[in-house]
């Protein structure tokens, strides 16, 4: 079989086992997120999710207690968000301290404190659902941090974006009221009811792959070099799985998901792209069943399959394009690749990654194409939305949604419309300013490391590739993916706070803009539809929403990308 049909066939069977899950997972999310019959766009005051009929697990009203919190309140927009920022400001904290304090506490393993910006950087990586990492894990950090600060914040953050995805979803769906449910209640029903049990299920059939789990501590295996080489154990498969399925991205080990330890072979690592866009996928169902129209939601599904399939088609053309002798004997481009995962796993995976907020890698993304590596770095500048991370893939695209009915509306001199709620001028500048953070953050960042003298010493490449280096890491962490091309010195005094700065910044105003567009949408009166509105249920919107985010993406960072990826690749 040759490499290229044995990449299609990957291909091909992610798209079966995500279509069997779609339904089934994405009926569940929606009970879930919504358990009352009091879910229509009719509900007023009162009247929401969160209201007195809804049964609580037992476990998740100790955790109600124990946080203080009645999930039965309903909140407003500026409630959900404080709700949103102050947890997660407590778990920046925690992060930070647990780090600070390792070398005073039981299972460090030996290992002293993090330094001060590094475990700024750190906590800032993992609360925001980053997950860069500018450290050596097996060299930096024992079984306390790892499995009880990044994990458990693996879990945390996923459930957050969750939460303000679903906020932003009934933002449509109700009116008259401009209460969007409870984020306490969001955020520990997604936790509990969603995150833990696929966990659970999925490390075991990790650990059935190869996976290690124990808490085995350091051991020798043998000489390297004259010197003995030392491996670490530890609960990997247990954060392998929700490390993917959250879309997170921080690997256990320093060589992340190509590590045998974490991902050990073909079977899971095609699992593991699995986990990747299980729940991004499935969100679009969601989103239908909520708004009372599946419709709806499979054209939000057209777009990010779409999308997707066209980054995948591209970045496999790319790296198995034969334009050299050595590409000829090897099949591709295999410089930085598993051998055991071949070009067609580590393209599958590069964009599976890079399209969602995951920044897991099995391969070295420096190493890829000119080309290849532009395809990663664009599709996080997308906004990884296609299908985009856990959550903030579908408030992502429903943004751009609500720009696209913008643009038809200007097309044909109608009001917009989408969902039955009209998009006028506060609408419009809260989405605005949603879609303007994250290129100011990335470009804005990006100019000052190039201009200032202590940055540049970073890089281990000059010309258009040191460039795309520099590009790709304050976009990585402005889209909160935490991916790298990992040429980049990135453990500095500079970059660990400027990129855990961009990494805070990325994540928590997009959501104020989502939240706010949240509640303006919840005030409104639903409007009826006539002969003359558009009808965001069929392929011309699919089609119109994929144009308005290649377009506005293009218009952004062309230049920027002309400089880098797009120069390297026409170079070599």
């Amino acid at each position: 079989m040759s490499a290229v049909l044995a990449g299609a066939l990957q291909v091909l069977a992610l798209i079966v086992a995500l279509g069997l899950a779609y339904r089934p997972l994405g009926d569940h999310m929606a009970r879930v997120y919504c358990p009352a019959a009091s879910c229509d766009s009719g509900s007023g005051s009162g009247s929401g999710p969160d209201s007195g009929s809804v049964r609580h697990l037992r476990v998740e009203k100790w955790i109600y207690r124990a946080i203080g919190a009645n999930p039965a309140t309903e909140m407003r927009w500026p409630a959900y968000l404080r709700g949103v920022l102050a947890f997660s400001v407590v778990s920046v904290l925690f992060l930070y301290l647990l780090q600070r304090l390792q070398g005073g506490l039981p299972g460090s393993l030996g290992f002293s404190s993090i330094d001060p910006d590094q475990a700024f950087n750190t906590a800032a990586s993992f609360v925001s659902n980053t997950n860069w990492q500018s450290y050596y894990g097996e060299q930096s950090m024992g079984p306390v941090v790892q499995t009880g600060g990044l994990a458990v914040q693996n879990f945390l953050s996923a459930a957050v974006g969750m939460a303000v995805a679903v906020a932003l979803v009934r933002g449509f769906t109700r009116a008259r009221t401009g209460e969007l449910g409870n984020f306490w209640a969001d955020l520990v029903r997604g936790t509990v009811r969603i995150l833990l049990p696929i966990s659970v299920v999925g490390a075991v059939v990790l650990v059935a792959c190869g996976a290690i789990q124990n808490f085995a501590g350091i051991h020798e295996v043998g000489q390297f070099l004259g010197g003995p080489q030392q491996w670490n154990g530890g609960a990997v498969a247990s954060q392998e799985v929700i490390k993917e399925l959250g879309t997170n991205g921080g690997g256990y080990f320093n060589a992340n998901s190509a590590h045998p330890f974490e991902n050990p072979n073909g079977v899971s690592n095609l699992f593991e792209i699995f986990l990747i866009l299980l729940i991004p996928f499935a969100m679009t169902r969601t989103f239908g069943r909520m708004a009372g129209s599946v419709a709806q939601g499979y054209a939000i599904l057209a777009a990010m399959v779409t999308i997707w399939l066209g980054f995948t088609a591209l970045m496999m053309w790319t790296e198995f394009h034969h334009g050299a002798p050595a590409f000829d004997i090897a099949g591709g481009a295999m410089e930085g690749k598993e051998t055991r995962f071949g070009v067609g796993g580590s393209s599958i995976w590069a964009v599976a990654t890079t399209l969602t907020s995951t920044g897991a890698v099995n391969s070295f993304l420096s190493s890829f194409t000119g080309f290849g590596g532009g395809i990663a770095l664009l599709g996080m500048q997308l906004g990884e939305i296609a299908p985009g991370g856990v959550g903030s893939g579908l408030y992502g695209i429903l943004i751009m949604a609500v720009i696209a009915v913008f643009l038809a509306g200007l097309m044909v001199g109608r009001t917009p419309e989408y969902l039955g709620k009209k998009i006028g001028t506060r609408e419009i500048k809260f989405a605005a300013c949603y879609i303007l953070v994250t290129p100011a953050l990335v470009l804005c960042f990006t100019a000052v490391a190039l201009a200032l003298p202590t940055p540049v010493h970073s890089l281990t490449n000059s010309g258009p590739h040191g460039f795309s280096e520099i590009l790709y890491a304050y976009t990585s962490a402005a889209n909160n993916n935490g991916s790298a091309f990992a040429g980049l010195n990135a453990d500095t005094q500079w970059f660990n706070t400027s990129l855990g700065i961009v990494m805070l910044l990325g994540r928590f105003v997009p959501m104020v803009f989502v939240l706010a567009l949240a509640g303006s949408l919840a005030e409104q009166r639903p409007v009826p539809s006539t002969a003359g509105t558009l009808r965001t249920d069929k392929p011309l919107f699919t089609g119109l929403l994929v144009g308005a985010i290649l377009i506005v993406t293009g218009l952004t960072y062309f230049p920027a990308l002309a400089l880098g990826p797009l120069a390297e690749g026409l170079a070599s």
